[in-house]
């Protein structure tokens, strides 16, 4: 974090009331779509999606999951707006419709599955 950033966080530096109800608004929007992330399979949900669409079917196998698990963690992205879904017959495809997740996807894949600019993977 940049010193402009820690100064504009200093509650000191705030105007208004205003600024602190927003900022607070924020934090539990940030809180909300982290804790949607927080969970395993829904992560590697989202990571698998980054490269691309996928059915259920893909995505339990991919999981090793059974149907009713991978359904169920799908719902919770759909709702949560980071997945779309699209239905082809009787397949259903799904695929990343929030940027937001994507970029938080990358991140984490770079934080935590690179070793000095090798995959770990």
């Amino acid at each position: 974090m940049t010193e402009s950033n820690t100064k504009m966080l200093d509650r000191a530096h705030f105007e208004d009331e205003a600024q602190l109800d927003e900022m607070a608004d924020n934090a539990k929007r940030a809180t909300d779509f982290l804790k949607a992330l927080a969970h395993e399979a829904r992560l590697m949900i989202l990571c698998y999606l980054v490269s691309g669409e996928k059915s259920v079917k893909e995505l339990e196998d991919l999981l090793s999951l059974r149907q009713p698990t991978v359904s169920q963690q799908l719902a919770r992205l759909r709702i949560e707006g980071f997945i779309d879904a699209r239905r082809d017959g009787k397949m259903i495809y799904y695929s990343l419709a929030d940027h937001r997740a994507k970029v938080m996807v990358e991140q984490i894949y770079e934080m935590f599955c690179k070793q000095d600019g090798k995959d770990k993977v």
